[in-house]
């Protein structure tokens, strides 16, 4: 098993915040707010979540802040349960088991939901799981979803795949949802729709703009200058899922973008979970992707998507 660095550092101004790294990457979480995952980076590399500065190394902040990194909602989207507060210190331990590092809120959230995040590093790799957690601690049963946001950092493209064209008449049902928000103008020239992936720019002048997905192609990409972030997830067959059906959805301004994974939607029984899985990957590329061609493009991501079991 390869080295692996496990150790409690002051970072963005908070005191305490859980560095892993191995090899390959580094991972800072942080213990005085959350959970949070604040930087993901490969080595050397330069962090590739959004950083907020001015909302870096508070706490105990009455409101939410969105500091930047990845962080753990509630879904679907409410002003008082998606929106609770993640200001307060978090505690940690590790599975001696399967080496899984376990983040506990030591927050009930509002409505009665505690949440931990759980983050494994594997070995000799780049790619680690986030398993976003919820429990009912309620007295009464509670429809929810886990929703997993990590803000990236701005200036970079995300590449959503999409199914291979069928054919009329052949195929003759839908074969993916597609969910827009109030504020989602097509038009933007932010997005381009093609035949194989439908792409999203983060750009400084851009206002809001979000829209979701019954995404079924397993992953969602961004390229940053010379790193290429894979973010992988599950669309179970028959479930049900927010927002009239999204099990992934991602939203931009001018500050950032966020590729967001949902869980299932479910009614929990007091005392019960629901969970979500995520499989991160970083890879250092010579280059951004090529883009002139949907061919080309597809040609430059396969050997990663390859390397990422994909």
């Amino acid at each position: 098993r390869p080295p692996m660095t496990e150790k409690i550092i002051p970072h963005f101004g908070w005191e305490r915040n859980l560095l892993l790294s191995n090899d390959h990457i580094e991972l800072i979480v942080t213990l005085d707010v959350g959970p949070r995952i604040a930087s993901y980076r490969t080595l050397p590399g330069e962090n590739v979540l959004f950083e907020k500065e001015d909302e870096q190394g508070g706490t105990g902040e009455r409101d939410f802040k969105i500091r930047g990194g990845h962080r753990f909602w509630i879904a679907p989207e409410d002003e008082v349960r998606s929106y609770h507060a993640d200001n307060s210190p978090v505690e940690y331990d590790k599975n001696s088991f399967n080496g899984e590092f376990v983040i506990h809120s030591q927050q009930t959230h509002a409505g009665k939901i505690t949440k931990t995040l759980g983050i494994t590093l594997h070995d000799d790799s780049s790619q680690i799981s986030v398993r976003h957690t919820a429990r009912n601690d309620g007295a009464e049963p509670a429809t929810f979803a886990t929703w997993g946001l990590t803000a990236m950092a701005p200036g970079g493209l995300q590449i959503i795949p999409q199914p291979i064209l069928g054919v009329h008449k052949h195929d003759l049902l839908p074969n993916r949802g597609i969910f827009l928000w109030p504020y989602t103008d097509l038009s933007d020239s932010r997005y381009h729709f093609g035949r194989d992936f439908f792409t999203l720019r983060q750009e400084t002048t851009g206002g809001p703009t979000k829209i979701g997905f019954s995404h079924r192609e397993r992953y969602v990409a961004y390229v940053l200058g010379n790193t290429l972030f894979v973010k992988a997830f599950d669309h179970l067959h028959g479930a049900t899922y927010p927002d009239g059906g999204c099990n992934f959805e991602t939203f931009t301004n001018s500050a950032m973008l966020v590729i967001e994974a949902l869980g299932p939607l479910a009614s929990v029984d007091p005392g019960e979970s629901v969970s979500h899985t995520e499989e991160w990957y970083l890879f250092t590329i010579p280059a951004e992707a090529q883009i002139e061609s949907e061919a080309a493009l597809s040609a430059w991501l396969r050997p990663y998507l390859r390397q990422s079991g994909l």
